[in-house]
């Protein structure tokens, strides 16, 4: 059951590559030679873009709960995934790349995409971009 999660191209992640494709941000996708493999790599600026699902990297709202059935194993497991993220943040920050996680749940309201939108252009831009 757990082989047919998608790893890459979630409905997330289809989401933040269109909001910054439209606003001209170039990337390039899931590069194997960063630490985690980041979902969107802009390799000018040295920053890369995480979109994490609330489930399997233990986000703190009601999509991160864990399930009824079997908490020790979807704990150890969801802990796990979390360690991992950490390691990999931290060696991107050694490698001197800078890293921005967008979570699942704030794709989901038109409110919080504007927030998120914003929140990408400022990690990518440092404040400076324009609205147009």
């Amino acid at each position: 059951m757990l082989s047919r999660i998608r790893g890459k191209d979630t409905a997330p992640e289809l989401a933040v590559r269109r909001i910054l494709f439209s606003l001209g941000y170039r990337y390039r996708l899931h590069v194997k030679a960063l630490p985690g493999r980041p979902d969107l790599v802009f390799p000018a600026r040295r920053k890369v873009i995480f979109v994490h699902g609330c489930f399997w990297h233990g986000h703190a709202c009601l999509g991160g709960k864990l399930p009824g059935t079997r908490t020790d194993f979807w704990a150890a497991k969801i802990d796990g995934n979390r360690r991992r993220d950490r390691r990999n943040r931290a060696a991107l920050r050694r490698l001197g790349w800078e890293s921005l996680v967008v979570w699942e749940c704030s794709m989901r309201r038109v409110q919080s995409l504007t927030t998120v939108r914003a929140r990408m252009v400022r990690f990518l831009d440092g404040g400076t971009r324009s609205k147009w």
